[in-house]
């Protein structure tokens, strides 16, 4: 099986690639222009003989000739995970998150509609959306499935819900064999600190280091569940073998907790007593009260379940912030 990853370099595509290896796939990995070799590997990452395993592809999502490139040849799958993934840099250039991320999608999936339209192949096209698509629209207590109602409420959830829709157009029009992924939140060796979980693990290992008693943090009411890296990978490549075109399918654990009782959970494995303070500059404008999803639809079409607890998780990325 011949693979295209889009966003191969980023967090989740290095370790979807490590998989696809593993499982014997041939990789091709599309990355930025002058990024399409990642930085000299560190633990958790690919080694140089899965790095030169990889056909690297340059992909720039908002140049149609770049993406014709990469996308006009013969994949039987295609991941794409290619995206501005950080809300706080959609925030800052909604315009430029919505160019990516929906215009994105929708040049991709027209390249391989024309191909498919043209006879020329008909690959499974894996499009990779969040959880934050669901926002604020659904119970706000209970767990997401993919019957509730779409209702970002940040620039980032709305040029994702963007790219679904951009994808789904290409399967009613043509029949493309698109499937939707809505990874609830994950995270592992690897995840930069843009995102929470490793955002507080740096701070609390500097809280070790120094003796200070203060940790700055954002709102910590916020419910979330974090899934390990891993398991969200293995349901990608499940949806590959499974998933029925046209579905959208959750990936979550279904099991939440509040960002605070994250942070003590992470303070506890540090080895740290910190007293959590309130930092304007940390607070999202948007925060969704309660995130936790429903992943009985992927578990009863492939039977997955994620296999990583929470507190192995955490240690992972603490271990993988001390190499």
């Amino acid at each position: 099986m011949r693979v295209l990853v889009t966003g191969a370099d980023g967090f989740v595509g290095r370790w979807l690639v490590r998989r696809l290896l593993d499982d014997g796939r041939e990789v091709f990995g599309a990355a930025l222009p002058g990024q399409a070799e990642p930085p000299a590997p560190v633990g958790w990452d690919l080694t140089p003989d899965e790095r030169d395993a990889v056909r690297w592809l340059p992909l720039e999502l908002t140049d149609q000739e770049s993406v014709r490139r990469c996308a006009d040849q013969d994949y039987d799958a295609v991941v794409h995970l290619a995206a501005v993934s950080s809300g706080l840099e959609a925030a800052r250039d909604p315009g430029y998150a919505w160019a990516v991320n929906a215009g994105g999608t929708a040049r991709l999936v027209q390249v391989i509609a024309d191909r498919k339209a043209a006879g020329r192949g008909d690959p499974l096209v894996l499009v990779i959306s969040t959880s934050e698509v669901y926002g604020c629209g659904a119970p706000p207590l209970g767990p997401r499935r993919e019957t509730d109602p779409v209702a970002p409420c940040s620039p980032y959830a709305a040029s994702k819900a963007g790219a679904e829709l951009a994808a789904l157009v290409a399967w009613r029009r043509v029949g493309l064999r698109v499937v939707v992924a809505r990874p609830f939140a994950h995270t592992g060796p690897g995840q930069d600190a843009r995102f929470v979980v490793p955002s507080l693990a740096q701070r609390l290992k500097l809280a070790q280091r120094t003796g200070a008693p203060v940790v700055k943090v954002g709102n910590l009411e916020p419910v979330r569940e974090f899934l390990h890296v891993r398991d969200v990978v293995d349901a990608y490549v499940r949806l590959l073998a499974r998933g029925q075109p046209g579905e959208v399918y959750n990936v979550a654990s279904g099991q939440g907790l509040s960002l605070e009782e994250l942070l003590f959970k992470l303070a506890g494995l540090v080895g740290v007593r910190v007293i959590p303070e309130a930092d304007p500059d940390l607070m999202r404008p948007a925060d969704i009260p309660h995130l936790v999803g429903d992943a009985g639809k992927l578990r009863a079409l492939t039977g997955w379940a994620p296999r990583c607890s929470l507190e192995d998780t955490l240690r992972e990325v603490l271990s993988a912030q001390a190499d």
